[in-house]
């Protein structure tokens, strides 16, 4: 078998459809035909089911499906590391990153790559730590930029920075007159949080000693970003908790008033790649390069 007729497989498992998929490989439909029957031919099972109205694939289908997609992915590691051994870290890496880290990270990040990798091309994927996690196993993803830690033998982790969080409250809050704020006194405010599957949620729920299931000061309204929190918060609806690189643009006698946290809490931002990556070697690099490009805010760990 060819990696073309895997290729084409993985294409109609992908997209349900005989013509789509041919679209999608750049081949007219009845070489794509022709060629997945070679491959049944070849395997001796039935790997795709065709009716006048629809393309089904086969349980055997879509485990062979499957299978082909670790063989495709392997095989463009292959010619990643015939890249790599040209040149170090060019082309198109992708990268991921969680939402409450990438508007305040990428700003000065890509341009610190751009400065040590003239030829490497970031693609930048935005999603939660879950997500992430799985699009590395899928190996559609490179490398991520998440909290730590990170529990998984098949995944390398490199810390890059510490995060302070501060506590944000509103200029007429009691706690706006305090120097430092302490994280049990959190209890008993209307404490806003991100929705369910941030992982920053629940980092401030630990920093204030309390679980999602007790959740006794936590506001009834949850946000999907960390801005509109800030803008809750400006509006007197209730306090947060905020990383310090989100923090960086609060003004200084605008309505939302920033403390520091009396137990100095904080989270590790680290790089996760997989072990077997045919760039690991080279992501020690990347990392020492986020780290001299870091802002003042948060505090470099040099391994």
């Amino acid at each position: 078998m060819t990696l073309r007729e895997l290729e084409y497989l993985v294409a109609v498992a992908d997209t349900g459809h005989f013509g789509r998929a041919a679209a999608a490989c750049n081949v007219s439909q009845p070489t794509l035909s022709m060629q997945i029957r070679k491959l049944e031919d070849r395997l001796g099972v039935v790997l795709v089911e065709r009716t006048n109205r629809r393309v089904a694939m086969t349980a055997a289908g879509e485990r062979v499906a499957a299978q082909a997609r670790r063989v495709l992915a392997e095989a463009r590691e292959i010619a990643t590391l015939a890249k790599a051994l040209r040149a170090p870290l060019s082309g198109p890496l992708h990268i991921g990153l969680i939402p409450t880290l990438a508007p305040y990270m990428l700003p000065w990040a890509i341009p610190a790559l751009r400065k040590t990798y003239p030829a490497l091309m970031a693609v930048v994927h935005e999603e939660m730590t879950g997500q992430l996690l799985g699009r590395l196993a899928a190996h559609t993803l490179d490398i991520a930029c998440l909290a730590l830690p990170v529990q998984n033998a098949r995944l390398t982790t490199v810390p890059l920075f510490d995060e302070a969080f501060l506590f944000a409250c509103h200029r007429t809050s009691p706690l706006a007159k305090v120097r430092r704020v302490d994280p049990a006194e959190l209890a008993s405010e209307n404490l806003l949080l991100l929705s369910e599957g941030h992982c920053f949620r629940d980092q401030a729920l630990a920093v204030c000693g309390l679980t999602a299931a007790r959740g006794r000061a936590v506001a009834d309204f949850s946000a999907t970003s960390l801005e509109t929190l800030k803008q809750l918060v400006a509006g007197n609806t209730g306090s947060t908790l905020l990383p310090a690189m989100a923090a960086q643009d609060v003004p200084a006698r605008g309505p939302i008033v920033l403390k520091p946290l009396a137990d100095g809490g904080a989270r590790r931002i680290g790089l996760v790649w997989r072990a077997s990556h045919p760039h690991g070697g080279e992501f020690a690099g990347l990392a020492a390069a986020l780290r001299r490009a870091a802002p003042a805010v948060v505090r470099a760990v040099n391994r």
